[in-house]
Formats: structure tokens, C-alpha cells, sequence
């Protein structure tokens, strides 16, 4: 056995580790069950709280969060009929119906059982094939990181579904920022405008705060000015609800189905751009796609929350897999927990399991751990989380704002970093008031970097030659060629084929 895993077995039961992986786990599902606030908001604004902590701790809060809001999603999803986060958006299909029928025990139940299988099964995925995967990864010279860069800003066109030319203008702004700072050839500063406080860039984390947390925010207040509010089932019944485990003959009934959609979120997962969305809508389609009564999908059933929560559970880890080996994150998410792994000086690649083999695999074990007190709370306190959607917007929307300039200002001690922050939470919500999405920027602006740095590589190492040509001669830079090219024509060969049936549709 690996002696990092040993070491990561001890590392797991220390009293500080298991109590945040339990908070974290809490505060995720807390996070998940409020519409509106998404998982990538809750990492966002607690990231700066890791930075105190040691690396392994501060990993394993930021993976317990996200597996938690993953399954908290489902509460809101099942009984006010609002997705928490955008991956339990298919939890809706079947999941409020059950509970009209007076079934929200049942389906709060299938909810966190299926995240429990689909998290684990994750996890193992992640454990088996993360390290062989590192590996391959040192044989990578500087061509290959200038190329694995531009595969990940790839990224942008399968986001970018309803505008690309959006998600490319988007992805522009990132790698404009991402130079801002000291040129790493010349020394000497750029784009500073004479501000010293921006000699060493800008900051990711209070951008990464300010992008995702103040617009969220900011449209909650809105909702609430507006008088927008939601219908919740009593707050008196659903303190008599009650979970449990399911019988073993429902597990056995349900067994393929869950080990199908478990496989089918981790591999979106490890897909970039694809997201748990995407995961959960798969998996439920490919369950009512080869079900024995697929008129009764969408009317009730445990089998649909059962597809899609264990699928988009399942996204979560298969969405770490690339991030952790290659350094391109599989979504929003694991972007963010990739800028947390940078500020610790951990750098993904082969390296990080190479130098901090320890501190990765404690962060994988105690991913296990993180998914048995999901299981737990949400099998014990699932009633009492669906309380907080009761919380008052202005409230929730005033602590969201407190927590992130705390954190942005704990960074460094700066307070340029809360003017950073609120600046991009300012340009965060002008992009999403008009259609833009701002993870293209987030990725330029961890990715930008990677990019300069292995294009400046390559240009040293060819000693003149054709650059494209010295490339083509290497095969892993060829592979990565043919993925990019793949990656950028697919979402366009759909974006075409939709437009073509849509044209169709409108002649007849």
C-alpha cells in the first residue's frame, strides 16, 4: 500500500479533521437547501477562512462543502419546488411531485441515499485513477502546459451555450487580467496604471469572491425589493417527516440504477465545462430512457430523484479528477478549490502527488468521510435544514456581504483586496445582468498564467524552429491538439445541428 495513504488513514482521524469535515458537510447541505446560494458561492466566500488552517484541513472543509451542497440542493428542490443549486435542477422532475402526494420523507430519503452511493462511488473513481493519471502528466514539457491552458479555456464553448461570442469576450477579459502585474521575461511591471497594490496581479481569491458571491447576492436583494417569495410546505409538517434508511430491497431494486448513474456523473464530471446539471439531466434521461414504465417519470417516482442525485454527487469528485492531475478544473467549483490548492503553494500536476502525496490523499480519504455524515445528517436532520429556506433574503443577503469582505481583507491584511473584490463583484453583475457568464473570466484568469508561462517555455526551447511544427512533433502535444480542436468544434457542430432543427421546424 502507497505510504501516503497510510499516512493519509492516520492524518483522517484527528479530532480537527473530522470536525471540519463535519462542518463543512453542514454548512454545504445549509448552503445547497437555499435557493440561490450555489455551492461555488459558499466555497467562494469561505475560502479565506482555509488560509489559516493547514493544507490538508482546509482541503478537506472546501471538498466536504461541496459534496453538501450538492445533496442540500434536493431539499429545496423537493419541497418548495426550487432547485437549491442548478444540479438538482432534474431533482424537481419527480421529487415535488412525491411530496405533493405527501411523500417527502420518501423522496427526502432517496435523495440522500443516492448522493451517498453516487459520492462514494465518485470518491473511488477519484482515488484509483487521480494517481496514474498524475503520472502521465510528468512527461508534460512546456509545450504541453501552454497547450493543456488553451484545452482548458476550451471550456468556454461548452458553457457558452446560448452565446459564445459572449463566452469568448468573457474568457478575453479573464487573460487581459491574468497579465496584469510584473511581466515574468522583463521584470518589469504592466497594466499596473501606476497602482503599486497591483505590481503582484490581481489577487484570485477576492476576485473569485467578488465574481461569484456579490452577484447572487445582489439579485437576492432584488427578489426581496420585489416582493418575490416562495411557497413552502408548512413548517409544521415537515418537522413530523421522517427519513430513515431505505429497505434493503429497494437498495437491491434500485442497485444498477444507481451504479449506471453514478458512472454517468462521474465521467461528466471529469468532462470540463460539462457541470452537474448536465450530470443529473443525463443520468435521469438514460433512466427514463431504459426504464420499463418511462410514462411514469415525472409523476413521482423514487427512481428519477434516485438518477439524478446520485449522478450529480458523483460529478463532484469526477470533476476534481482533472483538476487535481492536469490542472484544468472540471467546473466552477473545482476552480475555485484549484485558486485554494495555488494559495497554499500547491501547485496540480504530477508534482502535487509527487511532493504532497500525504496532504492529496488525505483530502481524497476524508472525502469518504465527508459522504458517511452526509448520510447521516441528511438521514437525521433533513427536516430541521429545511427551516433555513424560511430565513428572510435581506438577512441571508446581509451576512453573505459581511462574510465576503471579511474575507477578502483576511487574505493579506490589505484592504485593497476588499476594493479588488468589490470591483469585481461590481463588473460580476453588470456581466450577469446582461447574459454573461463569468466563469470564462475566472478561467482566463487562473489559466491565463499557465498559458504565458509554457508559450515562453516552448519559444526557449525550440531554438528557433516552427513553433505549431516543433509542437506537432510531440505526441502528447498532438493529443492535446486533436482534444482542443475537438473540444471547440462539438459544442459548435450542436450550436449548428439546433439551429438547423429549429430552421426545420419553423418551415413546416
Amino acid at each position: 500500500m502507497d505510504i501516503n495513504l497510510l499516512v493519509a488513514i492516520k492524518n483522517i482521524f484527528t479530532v480537527s479533521n473530522i470536525l471540519f469535515a463535519a462542518g463543512g458537510t453542514l454548512m454545504g447541505i445549509i448552503f445547497g437547501a437555499l435557493p440561490g446560494f450555489t455551492a461555488a458561492m459558499g466555497i467562494a466566500v469561505l475560502l479565506p477562512i482555509t488560509f489559516g488552517m493547514p493544507p490538508d484541513t482546509g482541503l478537506i472543509l472546501l471538498g466536504a462543502l461541496f459534496g453538501g451542497a450538492m445533496y442540500g440542493g434536493s431539499i429545496a428542490a423537493i419541497l418548495i419546488n426550487t432547485p437549491g443549486t442548478p444540479a438538482a435542477a432534474a431533482t424537481i422532475l419527480d421529487g415535488h411531485p412525491m411530496a405533493k402526494k405527501g411523500l417527502a420523507g420518501e423522496a427526502l430519503r432517496e435523495a440522500v441515499f443516492a448522493s451517498f452511493l453516487g459520492g462514494i462511488f465518485g470518491v473511488t473513481v477519484l482515488l484509483l485513477f487521480a494517481p496514474p493519471l498524475a503520472k502521465i502528466s510528468l512527461m508534460f514539457g512546456p509545450p504541453e502546459y501552454f497547450l493543456l491552458a488553451i484545452f482548458g479555456l476550451t471550456i468556454i464553448a461548452a458553457i457558452s451555450q446560448e452565446s459564445l461570442f459572449r463566452g469568448l469576450i468573457a474568457g478575453v477579459l479573464g487573460l487581459l487580467i491574468s497579465t496584469i502585474g510584473m511581466d515574468p521575461l522583463l521584470g518589469m511591471p504592466r497594466f499596473t496604471m501606476g497602482i503599486v497594490n497591483l505590481i503582484d496581479g490581481v489577487q484570485l481569491v477576492p476576485a473569485m469572491i467578488g465574481l461569484f458571491s456579490i452577484p447572487e447576492t445582489l439579485t437576492l436583494v432584488s427578489s426581496y425589493l420585489n416582493k418575490d417569495t416562495i411557497s413552502l410546505i408548512n413548517t409544521t409538517e415537515l418537522r413530523k417527516i421522517k427519513v430513515g434508511f431505505p429497505s434493503l430491497k429497494h437498495i437491491k431494486s434500485h442497485a444498477f440504477l444507481y451504479l449506471k448513474s453514478s458512472m454517468i456523473g462521474t465521467y461528466v464530471g471529469m468532462l470540463p465545462g460539462a457541470g452537474g446539471s448536465i450530470a443529473s439531466f443525463m443520468a435521469y434521461n438514460e433512466a427514463k430512457r431504459s426504464s420499463k414504465h418511462p410514462e411514469k417519470y415525472g409523476t413521482g417516482i423514487s427512481e428519477g430523484i434516485a438518477a439524478s442525485e446520485s449522478a450529480n454527487n458523483a460529478m463532484a469528485s469526477g470533476a476534481l479528477i482533472p483538476m487535481l492531475t492536469l490542472g484544468v478544473p472540471g467546473d466552477s467549483v473545482a476552480a475555485i478549490i484549484m485558486g485554494g490548492l495555488m494559495v497554499h503553494g500547491l501547485e496540480p500536476g504530477a508534482q502535487l502527488f509527487a511532493r504532497n502525496g500525504d496532504i492529496v490523499y488525505t483530502f481524497i480519504i476524508a472525502l469518504y468521510l465527508a459522504n458517511v455524515m452526509m448520510l447521516l445528517f441528511g438521514t437525521f436532520c433533513a427536516p430541521y435544514f429545511t427551516i433555513v429556506t424560511n430565513t428572510p433574503k435581506h438577512i441571508l443577503s446581509a451576512c453573505v456581504m459581511m462574510l465576503t469582505v471579511i474575507g477578502s481583507y483576511a487574505l493579506r491584511g490589505n484592504v485593497f483586496d476588499v476594493y479588488v473584490m468589490i470591483t469585481f463583484g461590481l463588473i460580476g453583475y453588470l456581466m450577469k445582468s446582461h447574459g454573461f457568464s463569468v466563469i470564462p473570466v475566472v478561467l482566463g484568469i487562473i489559466l491565463g498564467p499557465i498559458a504565458e508561462k509554457g508559450l515562453n517555455g516552448t519559444i526557449a526551447i525550440s531554438y528557433g524552429e516552427n513553433i505549431l511544427l516543433f509542437m506537432l512533433s510531440r505526441p502528447i502535444s498532438l493529443i492535446l491538439i486533436v482534444l482542443t480542436l475537438l473540444s471547440v468544434a462539438l459544442p459548435l457542430y450542436r450550436r449548428i445541428k439546433g439551429s438547423m432543427g429549429k430552421a426545420a421546424g419553423n418551415a413546416e
